[in-house]
């Protein structure tokens, strides 16, 4: 962390970790937009290509501004490295191929982001490499896929949309036994709120578009992990094929990151009391948050975060013609698919993240046609009650 003590807590890494000022003394970082870097001899431009000598190269896969976001997004996590992408999904793309070949196996929970699915079904398929899918928090089913091919288990927990939880413990435990590595996208808690390292995963997994950004300027990704297969393996294909953070995008990260924790405290304060207020709707069949008492995983998630985020979702009665019409009555909340933004957002996940999965695969999923997921924000949670009250 450019020479930052390792031993300052969670809020003061958030502001300062991998900053290293330039001789002008800025006091904000500043955004590194070049392509290129100029080596004071022929001998130094050798010694940085053949990794002899550490220093800039090319901004496809080194650059001060995002090298500066990995460092932070790496402390904050308790992780040795940290390599930034252009997109959540490039991240996970981008971990599979570099750490896995023809011939192995992928074990996942079914309750992920669809396009993920669609990836490892669809595109992963292609080149050899098997996924099986089981329920996320049964560790039986996670226990019994398991073959000698596999060499990877991925899980969001909480999920998006129903906010199921998995035990990490566990199932960092029952990876390793196998010699596999645990993957654990983060995107929904991010470190404010839970630390999957620090549970025995070995890497982490953030879409930057979300709540670390926080207000839906940029999209991002990050792997966040060990040296060995994050900052060498991942590095070195980010480095050849090149799905790279833009500097201007890691700078916006970096601000997002210094309000990371005050803001994760407030959209689990809003989203909770949403949750309760909505499990007291005749119209709501049930809800979905880690928060509530009533959450079958609720002492699950006391214990291994610190705070139940701002994602939560809900079921109606009357399948999509209720959902549609509730979101059709607000006039405030956005109609979006994107999450972790100051503003709440609101959308039908069926017909929209999940839309490209088959029915089937919805149905195993839990994702129902009266499904309604609320990413809630930072506005003032009575505004969200009322605008959400049109609908009901």
């Amino acid at each position: 962390m450019s020479g930052f003590k390792h031993d300052y807590r969670f809020d003061t890494l958030a502001v300062r970790a991998g900053q290293l000022r330039t001789n002008e003394g800025e006091h904000s970082e500043p955004i590194f937009l070049t392509s290129s870097y100029v080596f004071a001899s022929a001998a130094e431009a050798a010694a940085r290509f053949s990794d002899e000598q550490p220093g800039n190269i090319y901004s496809r896969f080194t650059n001060p501004t995002v090298r500066t976001f990995e460092q932070r997004l790496a402390a904050l996590e308790g992780a040795e490295s940290c390599v930034a992408t252009s997109s959540g999904m490039s991240a996970i793309l981008s971990t599979c191929l570099a750490l896995l070949k023809s011939g192995d196996h992928i074990v996942s929970s079914r309750s992920i982001f669809g396009t993920t699915t669609i990836l490892f079904t669809n595109y992963l398929a292609r080149l050899g490499i098997k996924t099986s899918f089981v329920d996320l928090s049964d560790l039986s089913g996670w226990t019994a896929a398991m073959r000698p091919a596999t060499r990877l288990l991925f899980l969001e927990t909480p999920s998006n949309p129903l906010t199921e939880l998995a035990d990490i413990k566990q199932l960092a435990a029952l990876a390793h036994q196998h010699d596999c590595l645990l993957v654990v996208d983060n995107c929904f808690c991010t470190p404010a709120l839970q630390q999957p390292i620090k549970l025995g995963a070995d890497i982490v997994i953030h879409s930057a578009t979300k709540f670390l950004d926080g207000q839906g300027r940029c999209v991002g990704g990050a792997v966040v992990g060990r040296k060995d297969c994050v900052g060498t393996d991942v590095y070195g294909f980010l480095r050849t094929a090149g799905p790279t953070m833009s500097a201007f995008n890691a700078w916006v990260f970096l601000k997002g990151l210094e309000t990371l924790s005050v803001r994760m405290q407030a959209h689990s304060t809003n989203a909770l009391a949403l949750a309760q207020w909505l499990e007291q709707q005749p119209l709501v069949e049930r809800v979905y948050y880690p928060g509530l008492a009533s959450h079958p995983q609720h002492r699950l998630a006391k214990t291994q975060q610190t705070g139940y985020g701002g994602l939560l979702s809900f079921e109606l009665k009357g399948g999509q013609a209720a959902g549609w019409k509730l979101i059709d009555a607000t006039r405030m909340i956005s109609i979006t698919a994107n999450l972790g933004d100051t503003r709440s957002t609101i959308t039908h996940p069926a017909t929209t993240t999940h839309c490209r999965l088959t029915a089937e695969q919805r149905k195993q999923a839990g994702i129902a046609d009266g499904l309604i997921r609320v990413a809630v924000g930072l506005e003032d949670i009575k505004d969200v009650k009322a605008d959400l009250a049109r609908g009901m």
